[in-house]
Formats: structure tokens, C-alpha cells, sequence
């Protein structure tokens, strides 16, 4: 008998002879951009895809994926994703703007997305002391029922009548993005060296409300999700954001008191979103409890090469995403697509413990026939055994190609 996807994920996630990779889309950060997702409908009249304007994260401008979409794409997840509160709409804005649950000023941006207002006042940037922290009028109420109004009812609907695997999204970025964004990023980078009080006593702050608020996550989801998803982004496209030194002495105690808190109230496995190049801090966030990384940015330093990923750390980690949505999938030929799928596939998951998933949002900078062509070869190509050595065969790598063509090596 066929494993249902939630027996699958257990299979790859222990590494006991799963089925197929497992394939994921439309948690916040791994959906479909609004407007690539209205380029969707023609070439799928059959799918009938109805959420244009349903958005799942009004930052990215990214949509609720239609049920009939996921089904057609072969999606095993399903995201339990917590409702959008107490957020303020910002006048006199040009493009638009909007305040968001812990006071962070946003604008509208290119005309496709909100992005942080650095022009703006951050909510925590007159602060002090830590006493003028923990004594700000910014912070949201934990306890809000509203953030997670429905999401009991839609997790045992779906855990009873189907056998997707179920997974509880983020609430909100992790300590430090939380931190730069509430201070300003460059008033908390300095914190984090000469004021380091203070940035203990703002993190602490924030991992003390998302704990909270993934308690009350819990106590509504908890009997049926596999996984929660937690953010909070540690690198840039050629280094860390900070030295390793600081990460491990003022953010990983952060990290690691919000990943177990989670894991216990949960019973679950916990999938860790970190952009950029990572590579030295990946034990350290084994450490503070991450069962599967996300989104293994290949187009960034150090994480291209996945097979090396694999052998050092594929026994404690399991992998999610791989596929590259800044360069790659805009830009691949269907063979060189091919080729990157086979090439994540056999490196990361030859024996379970990968998750494929486009490693961001897929943007509208991505063409259709791609996105289609993406999906339609996971689906002929993830059966276990992995067997892609025609695909790899062709040597058809896209970043070499790029390489080439910007008269490198």
C-alpha cells in the first residue's frame, strides 16, 4: 500500500526507505507572488485557480495557494498559517505603507512589495536603557485570540480527512531580525558590540512574546502538526550578517530558548528559515534544535556545494528547498532545471532528509513554463530510488553557464 505524504515525510525525515521527496510550497516565505500567480491561470484553465487576492503575507505580496493547485502540483504540505492582527494602516505614505503587530513601519515597494521603512522612525530607536525596552508601548498582546482564530478547526479537518503532512508557520521573524527591524538595523548591530544590555534585554523581550504566542499556536495545532517553522535570517549572499563569535554568545541563547520551547509544546519537528551564506553557523543551529534547514541558498557562499552539506551534517539535519529562485529558475533552460533537480536530489536526498522546495517565493521575475516545468519534473523524478544519472549525464549546469558567460572558470 502507498504511504499517504505524512508517512512519506516520517520516512525521509528518519531515513527509512521513503517513497519520494517529499515537494513543499505556501507556508509565508515559499509561496507564489501575486502576480505570477495571475500568469498561472491561463496555461491551468483545468485547475481553476480562484485566490489571486487571497494574500498569505503582505510583505511579499504572495497569495494562498488554491487546495486545487497543491493537488495538482503534488504538494504534500499544508501550512496552518497564523491570521494577520493588529496591524495599523500608515497615512500619507506614498505607495502605501502599513504598520505591522510590533510597530515596524512599512512602505510599498517597486510597486510589488512592502519593504522596512528605513527612512522611518523604528518603534525601539529613542531607547536608551533596557528599562525603556521592557517599558515601550509597542508590544503586542500575546494572548490576541485572534491570531490563531480557526486554525484548530482547519488542523483537524486536515489531519482527519487527509494524509498531508501539517505544519505551523511562522508568527514573526526570530530575535534578531525582530531586534534590527524595532531598533533600526544599524543602531542593533552596534547594541549587539558596545550596548550589549540592551540587546540582551530586546531579544529577550521578543523571545519571551514568541513563546507565548507559540504556546497559544500550540494549544490550537499542536495535536496535529509534524512541523513548525520558525525565521530568522543569519546571513548575506557572500558572508554572515555577524561574526560567529557574536551570533554564539548573544543571539543562540535566543535561539536555542524559542527552538525547544517550541519543539516541547509541539512534539514536533522544528524547520529553521535562515537566508544567505550560513555554512559556519549550521552546527550551531543543530544545536539549538533545528530538525531541517531551509532554504539551503545555493546561489550563495559556501552553500553550493550540497553534497558536502550532506556528508557533514545530513545525519543530525535534514534539508529543505535547494532550489534556487534568484537566479536559477529564472533563468535555466528545461534542461539545465532538469539538471539542478537531479542534482539536489541525488546529493540531498538519496536516502531521505530532503524536502524540495523552490528556496524563496517564486517571483514573477520567473517564467510560467518554468514554475510548470519545476513541478512536473520533481513529480517524474523524486521516486525512490533516486535515479538521475541520464539527467546529470548532459552536465547541463546552469551556474557553470553563468560562470562562463561572466568570463569566470
Amino acid at each position: 500500500m502507498a504511504m499517504t505524504p505524512r508517512e512519506n515525510f516520517e520516512a525521509a525525515m528518519s531515513r527509512t526507505r521513503p517513497e519520494w521527496v517529499p515537494l513543499d510550497l505556501g507556508k509565508h516565505i515559499g509561496s507564489i507572488h501575486k502576480t505570477h500567480y495571475a500568469e498561472l491561470k491561463p496555461p491551468l484553465p483545468q485547475v481553476g485557480l480562484k485566490n489571486g487576492d487571497l494574500i498569505l503575507d503582505r510583505m511579499a505580496q504572495t497569495i494562498v495557494p488554491d487546495e486545487e493547485l497543491l493537488q495538482y502540483f503534488n504538494v504534500d504540505f499544508r501550512w496552518l498559517v497564523p491570521n494577520w492582527v493588529q496591524v495599523k494602516e500608515r497615512e500619507g505614505v506614498d505607495a502605501g505603507g502599513y504598520y505591522d503587530m510590533w510597530g515596524v513601519p512599512y512602505k510599498g515597494a517597486h510597486g510589488d512589495h512592502y519593504a522596512v521603512d528605513s527612512l522611518a522612525k523604528a518603534p525601539l530607536a529613542d531607547c536608551e536603557t533596557p528599562q525603556d525596552i521592557l517599558n515601550a508601548d509597542c508590544w503586542p498582546d500575546p494572548e490576541d485570540p485572534a491570531q490563531f482564530a480557526g486554525l484548530r478547526e482547519r488542523a483537524k479537518h486536515l489531519y482527519d480527512s487527509t494524509g498531508y503532512v501539517l505544519g505551523a508557520d511562522a508568527i514573526k521573524a526570530g530575535p534578531l531580525m525582530s531586534a534590527l527591524q524595532m531598533r533600526g538595523y544599524e543602531q542593533f548591530f552596534m547594541d549587539l558590540v558596545i550596548n550589549t544590555e540592551l540587546a540582551d534585554a530586546l531579544m529577550g523581550k521578543i523571545t519571551d512574546l514568541l513563546c507565548r504566542m507559540w504556546t497559544r499556536f500550540m494549544d490550537e495545532v499542536g495535536d496535529y502538526v509534524e512541523l513548525a517553522y520558525v525565521t530568522d535570517d543569519l546571513g548575506s549572499q557572500t558572508s554572515l550578517l555577524i561574526s560567529p563569535k557574536v551570533y554564539r554568545k548573544r543571539i543562540k541563547p535566543f535561539h536555542t530558548q524559542l527552538h525547544q520551547h517550541i519543539k516541547k509544546a509541539g512534539n514536533c519537528y522544528l524547520m529553521m528559515h535562515t537566508d544567505g551564506a550560513v555554512l559556519p553557523l549550521i552546527e550551531d543551529l543543530i544545536e539549538t534544535g533545528a530538525d531541517i534547514l531551509n532554504p539551503v541558498q545555493t546561489s550563495t557562499s559556501g552553500m553550493e556545494n550540497t553534497s558536502k552539506l550532506k556528508e557533514k551534517f545530513g545525519d543530525r539535519l535534514a534539508f529543505h528547498g535547494a532550489m534556487d529562485v534568484q537566479q536559477m529558475m529564472p533563468g535555466a533552460t528545461h534542461e539545465e532545471l532538469r539538471w539542478e533537480i537531479a542534482r539536489r536530489m541525488k546529493d540531498l536526498g538519496s536516502d531521505g532528509g530532503y524536502i524540495i522546495a523552490p528556496c524563496h517565493n517564486i517571483g514573477h521575475d520567473i517564467p510560467v513554463e518554468n514554475t510548470l516545468k519545476f513541478f512536473e519534473l520533481v513529480r517524474v523524478m523524486g521516486k525512490y530510488p533516486i535515479n538521475v544519472e541520464d539527467a546529470l549525464a548532459s552536465d547541463a549546469s546552469y551556474f557553470v553557464r553563468l560562470a562562463q558567460e561572466s568570463g569566470g572558470e
